[in-house]
């Protein structure tokens, strides 16, 4: 039970990264909705939680150690080589992402340059990445539970203290800029979007997991989780939109306004969870073109979170709303291909598949 609720837990902490625990993926693909956003929410928790055991029984089953173990496998060679290259430009993409959200993070709350944030995060990945599979996935687990502890509570008391009539937010929440034009193709882009972030990091997870049932019910704990945390962010932001809906970081925002202090103790949540998809993404992305923990695997992170540090200059919020709803319309390719694969046919486990090359 202990390592399916680690692996659960480390599932989250790999898709919710910056846009999501800064509160600016919520507001842009689910609060700019109104009432509709909860709806969104709602089906978003049912599609991760088959997404999650999708990804985790597939990586059990070949006890991968990257990415394209699988996906070639399922996809065949010119589909896997697509949709290989979709997954290898989203690791990066959202690499730079990250490395941003460390910088407006620091910036807002404790108002340091914006490069200061992105290189403490970039040093801290790099230090962390050239480790092994189970100690990423402890690093990865061992801060989410502080911030579903402390979303939930922000939720009441956005509740609470709300300004104005829900009707008056609807309107106000509509008003805000969404990332994708209709509430239910935002909610199969944010989950496609987060499935191609999510899907390298899963399967490696899943590959480190021989017990099968166990890898599947991490990916459904998982799921479920992130489905419970989209709907309560939803709640909270959608009760303070009036005060938050301008901010880089609604949720920090929102600490912010009930104390000081809690609002530095959020925004060292905020930074962990940031942190944690950023191990995430340079971990499967240096996976991907070299074996893990060899002086080409060490070399690729550094050239590539150097890279991210440029880029991530293009600025946090432009690069969530550009590039997000980019890969989620790319993604659909993979989300198909998972979709098929549970259907279709039973997958051989990694025992029935050797005995084939034999």
């Amino acid at each position: 039970m202990k390592k399916i609720f680690q692996i659960g837990s480390a599932f989250i902490g790999v898709i919710i990264g910056a846009g999501f625990a800064s509160g600016q993926e919520i507001l842009q693909y689910y609060v700019s909705f109104g009432y509709f956003g909860l709806a969104a929410a709602l089906l978003a928790a049912v599609l991760f939680s088959f997404m999650g055991v999708t990804l985790m029984k597939l990586g059990s089953n070949y006890q991968a150690t990257s990415h394209s173990d699988v996906i070639y496998h399922i996809s065949g060679r010119i589909l896997g080589k697509i949709i290989d290259y979709i997954l290898i430009i989203a690791l990066f993409g959202f690499g730079v992402v990250m490395i941003a959200g460390g910088g407006s993070s620091l910036q807002q709350q404790f108002g340091l340059p914006h490069i200061v944030g992105s290189l403490f995060m970039l040093i801290l990945v790099i230090l962390s990445v050239i480790g092994n599979v189970d100690r990423v996935i402890k690093v990865i687990g061992s801060i989410t539970p502080f911030l579903i502890v402390a979303v939930i509570f922000l939720c009441i008391y956005s509740f609470i203290t709300k300004n104005l009539p829900l009707n008056e937010l609807s309107e106000m929440a509509v008003n805000q800029k969404s990332a994708v034009s209709n509430w239910f193709v935002s909610t199969l882009n944010y989950v496609s979007m987060n499935i191609v972030l999510g899907a390298s990091m899963t399967i490696v997870m899943g590959g480190n997991e021989k017990n099968e049932k166990t890898a599947i019910y991490g990916g459904l704990v998982g799921g479920l989780g992130i489905g419970i945390l989209i709907i309560v962010s939803y709640l909270t932001i959608f009760s303070k939109v009036d005060v938050v809906g301008h901010v880089d970081m609604p949720l920090l925002k929102i600490a912010d306004e009930i104390s000081p202090i809690l609002g530095v103790i959020y925004s060292v949540i905020l930074f962990g969870m940031i942190f944690n998809t950023a191990i995430g993404m340079f971990f499967s992305f240096g996976a991907r073109f070299a074996q893990i923990g060899t002086a080409k695997f060490k070399w690729t992170i550094l050239i590539s979170g150097i890279v991210a540090l440029a880029l991530s200059f293009l600025g946090f919020t432009d690069l969530v709303s550009f590039f997000y709803p980019v890969i989620g319309y790319l993604g659909f390719v993979l989300f198909a291909v998972l979709i098929i694969s549970w259907f279709r046919k039973p997958v051989a486990s990694v025992a029935d598949h050797e005995r084939k090359v034999v």
